[in-house]
């Protein structure tokens, strides 16, 4: 009896492994929109939504369950591999009043992204109200100074990225409400990398960020794409 109690209890154990082995894995790469208190990896990294209210920063979200990554992770019955995300990041490293952002930028902490399936990156929205230098196009033969201007930086990152990680699904979720020579530049760097994006819109904010509403919107947006993508299934 205890025998068979013993390879019930293994069996079981072995079925809710292979179960969880089996769920693709999803890093979130992302500023301040993907943030979550207790969610992100490293947790030094500063964070914009809280496990409680914040009326300072007038946000209503204070639930990782109410989190646009969160909802997207449980719809499509994934799981978690990480969330490398920092209140603030630009994809480039100047920052807000030309400010060196090498330590937060997504160039920088691509590095550290685990050993996903998919990684959802959702950027550009800081180098767009930082007013960042936009840059030119440039594929190859990058120098630190291109590295402070969007479009080698993010040409940089997606090639880096892909090296990195070969197997990865990377997908690029593209915030609405930019200046459009983001969206331009975003669009045209994807598709030289072949990498998909999402574009947002009508995303509900709340100074400038997404709401419990907003982040439905966005979570509702991001699994349709993905679907229509084919990817992680």
């Amino acid at each position: 009896m205890r025998k068979s109690f013993f390879c019930i209890v293994l069996l079981f154990s072995c079925v809710v492994t292979a179960s969880a082995q089996g769920k693709p894995s999803v890093t979130i790469f992302g500023d301040s929109y993907s943030t979550f208190e207790g969610y992100i990896t490293p947790d030094s990294m500063e964070t914009w939504y809280f496990d409680r209210k914040d009326d300072v920063r007038r946000t209503d979200v204070s639930s990782v369950r109410e989190t646009w990554w969160w909802q997207v992770i449980k719809r499509m019955n994934w799981k978690l591999e990480v969330n490398n995300s920092w209140s603030g990041a630009t994809i480039c490293n100047t920052g807000y009043s030309d400010a060196d952002y090498t330590h937060r930028s997504f160039i920088t902490r691509h590095k550290s992204l685990g050993t996903p399936d998919v990684i959802l990156l959702l950027g550009a929205t800081n180098d767009a109200w930082c007013d960042a230098p936009i840059g030119e196009y440039k594929y190859e033969g990058w120098r630190r100074a291109d590295l402070y201007t969007f479009r080698p930086a993010l040409a940089y990152l997606l090639s880096h990225m892909q090296d990195r990680y070969p197997t990865a699904s990377i997908v690029y979720i593209l915030n609405c409400d930019l200046k459009e020579s983001i969206n331009t530049s975003v669009t045209d760097i994807c598709q030289h990398y072949d990498v998909p994006v999402i574009r947002l819109s009508g995303i509900d904010k709340t100074a400038g960020h997404p709401n419990v509403k907003g982040m439905q919107q966005i979570a509702d947006q991001v699994v349709a794409g993905l679907k229509e993508l084919k990817i992680g299934k």
